[in-house]
């Protein structure tokens, strides 16, 4: 499917060199890049919807007991 899209010229002109070092066509080096993007959003959505159900945020302090199992099994791993 043909589709046409406006990109400002230095995202252009970004996009053209790294499709040249790729050695693939322009085409598909804007399919890879929406690929990822979307793969990327997946899994950002998935993150958040983890978060969401167990609670998982960063700026708090962990449960004590979670972080005293934690500490032991690290301690008896092999690394």
């Amino acid at each position: 499917m043909k589709i046409a899209i406006s990109v400002p010229d230095v995202v252009s002109r970004a996009a053209d060199q790294a499709a040249r070092r790729m050695r693939v066509p322009r085409s598909q080096f804007y399919v890879r890049a929406v690929r990822a993007y979307l793969r990327q959003a997946a899994e950002r959505e998935v993150t958040e919807r983890l978060d969401a159900v167990h609670g998982g945020r960063e700026d708090e302090e962990p449960d004590p007991f979670l972080r005293a199992a934690a500490k032991s099994t690290f301690g008896r791993s092999r690394w």
